[in-house]
């Protein structure tokens, strides 16, 4: 039942980073057609929300057992991460930005290990080095690098907010009180459309652009059909399968495995969106994936080795 659920867990974190992936190409034309990044995001978050509600009244007593998770969730992992990487865009160059933001596993490593005081796997930290230089081919960290200090910062803090996404996707896990993952996901919504709206300021937005086409590459798509995918797609279903992902591998492992966000949003660029796919993206890719399957290979310990540090989640919860 261990193997199967592992297994299980590491499905839907590779579904929930093609899904997540998948969200650029599909907000970059409507960028492009007019739209304001921080109106994307707003839609994105706002759209999500709206098709979440009715859930959130299903599950309403969340409200009362866990206010805190559900504000933390919402603020930190669903507008904190949106707010801080697009103002990081605005100062520094987008590889730069998207690097920093995936450093939020590494970051969450720091967190579970020091503030935590919980053991680490080898595995998941070895994975989670060789995926950030993965990364830094993927992005091309090299090709205009402008340090903006404030942008820095920006970017580290979308990915601290990153990694404190795991954190609260894994919280009431270990307790009888468990919070339904759909509630959660739901409240998060609300909480981070409410967040957002304050922030990009959706009366000023061109409403007009999703009247009309959006250029895919070489084929014009109705707007509405790639804000459509955006929001239930790139979302609610990422959003779904990630958060029950990690409750179903650890925050550790499901955190490197969603590096490969940035690997399948290269590859999609490059598909459906013609975007040249160089030699060190190809090759950063592959790093991303080795540095993935290093992490989901880590085997719980038997009681009383030798080196705690390799212990998973799994031997101290047993």
């Amino acid at each position: 039942m261990q193997a199967s659920g592992k297994n299980a867990g590491l499905g839907l974190a590779l579904v929930s980073a093609c899904a997540f992936g998948g969200s650029g190409v599909a907000a970059k034309p409507l960028i492009e057609a007019g739209l304001d990044p921080l109106h994307m995001v707003w839609l994105r978050v706002a759209g999500a929300a709206l098709v979440l509600s009715p859930l959130a009244w299903r599950h309403r007593d969340l409200v009362r057992r866990k206010p805190l998770l559900l504000a933390g969730f919402g603020l930190v992992a669903v507008a904190g991460v949106q707010a801080f990487y697009f103002a990081s865009l605005s100062r520094i160059p987008v590889g730069v930005a998207l690097l920093l933001e995936y450093l939020g596993p590494a970051l969450l490593l720091g967190y579970i290990r020091f503030v935590q005081r919980k053991p680490v796997t080898r595995a998941a930290a070895a994975g989670a080095a060789v995926a950030v230089v993965g990364l830094a081919c993927v992005v091309e960290i090299w090709a205009g690098l402008s340090l903006d200090p404030l942008g820095v910062l920006l970017g580290i803090a979308a990915a601290c907010c990153q990694a404190f996404y795991f954190v609260f996707a894994d919280q009431g896990t270990d307790g009888d009180d468990v919070p339904d993952p759909l509630g959660v996901i739901a409240y998060g919504m609300i909480v981070g459309a409410l967040v957002m709206t304050v922030i990009a300021r959706p009366w000023e937005m061109d409403w007009q652009v999703l009247g009309g086409q959006a250029a895919m590459g070489d084929t014009a798509l109705p707007a509405l059909v790639l804000l459509g995918w955006v929001i239930l797609i790139a979302t609610v279903f990422a959003y779904l399968t990630g958060v029950v992902s990690v409750r179903k591998l650890s925050p550790q492992v499901a955190g490197v495995v969603a590096c490969l966000e940035a690997v399948i949003a290269t590859v999609l660029a490059w598909v459906l969106l013609g975007e040249h796919l160089s030699t060190p993206q190809i090759v950063g890719g592959a790093l991303v994936l080795t540095g993935a399957f290093i992490a989901q290979s880590a085997r719980p310990t038997p009681p009383g080795a030798a080196d705690p540090v390799v212990l998973d989640r799994e031997t101290t919860t047993a």
